[in-house]
């Protein structure tokens, strides 16, 4: 909006300066261009007017997003930078075996990482099996999420999100400083330790903060931080976000297996539905469009696996 409205400021600045020129021509040509560059003006001014009505819309809208052609649809994470496509997000569960989509759901929510646990626990559902294992992409990675999970009984799989503002900086990463349960402190690349301060919470999560005294008088501080100390911050329950990345350190092969796994049904629904995927609007009529290519993918798959009269035969049973 804020980008439309600079363009639109521009060309209003532009077609002024247009008019004051017109103004030195020949009478003639001059009634031409002022009558041309008005109605320009006049235009610019009703989209100016149509955009303010649209941006008190969009203030009033909870996630401060307004769609004029789906009013459900919402901005969706892409990895283009500049770019973006306004849609739904579809979450599958797709069983490793068969490739068969045990489970989805169609949300206006632009990213996963609060669909972790509900994926999973839909899947186990639907599949009757209590010790599931559940892999998933680094969109995934929410420590709440990875918690109800673990509660559940459920095992996770997936990696951290690549987004550590100090190794972005050139400073050592978080990943740098080991923890140490039965000191309950931390050791720094340096070797010094940074031991506990205080606990706080944020965003409803509680935190144990840990810094070293030691942080003035190291060698190795400009490598680490421009800040007195390098202070670390772990959560209460780091300790089950740390079992799912060791998991996932002695078990690369999971990522591989998820590539292999959930992608396969996206690939052919995407080639059946054509450039356009979604045919339908709003969210309730595009989970039930959704549905319906579910289980045309389901039946055909199954029918590649058993066969058409051995499927007709269970379905009976």
């Amino acid at each position: 909006m804020k980008r439309r409205l600079e363009q639109i400021e521009e060309s209003f600045n532009r077609y002024l300066g247009q008019l004051d020129a017109a103004d030195r021509d020949e009478p003639a040509l001059a009634e031409a261009k002022t009558a041309h560059l008005k109605e320009k003006i006049t235009k610019l001014r009703e989209e100016t007017a149509r955009l303010q009505v649209v941006e008190e819309e969009r203030l009033k809208s909870p996630d401060q997003q307004v769609s004029l052609t789906d009013p459900d649809a919402r901005a969706m994470a892409t990895s283009g930078r500049g770019t973006g496509n306004v849609g739904y997000n579809v979450q599958t569960a797709v069983d490793s075996q068969h490739h068969l989509i045990v489970a989805h759901e169609v949300t206006n929510v632009g990213h996963d990482r609060g669909q972790l646990s509900n994926m999973a626990k839909q899947a186990r559902e639907a599949t009757g099996i209590k010790e599931l294992k559940v892999v998933a992409d680094r969109g995934y990675f929410k420590g709440e999420e990875i918690l109800a999970c673990h509660k559940e009984g459920i095992t996770t799989y997936l990696p951290k999100p690549l987004t550590s503002p100090s190794q972005a900086k050139g400073f050592f990463p978080r990943d740098a400083f080991r923890y140490l349960p039965e000191r309950n402190e931390y050791s720094c690349p340096a070797g010094q330790r940074l031991t506990w301060r205080y606990e706080t919470i944020d965003k409803g999560m509680k935190l144990h903060a840990y810094w070293s005294s030691a942080c003035a008088t190291c060698a190795m501080k400009e490598k680490c931080t421009t800040d007195k100390q390098r202070r670390i911050k772990r959560w209460e329950h780091e300790d089950v976000l740390e079992a799912a990345q060791s998991r996932l350190d002695w078990n690369p092969e999971m990522m591989r297996l998820r590539r292999k796994t959930v992608e396969h049904p996206f690939g052919t629904l995407k080639a059946w539905m054509g450039a356009t995927h979604f045919t339908t609007k709003r969210l309730r009529n595009v989970s039930t469009e959704m549905s319906l290519h579910v289980l045309a993918y389901n039946l055909k798959r199954v029918i590649k696996i058993l066969g058409v009269n051995e499927l007709m035969r269970v379905t009976r049973a």
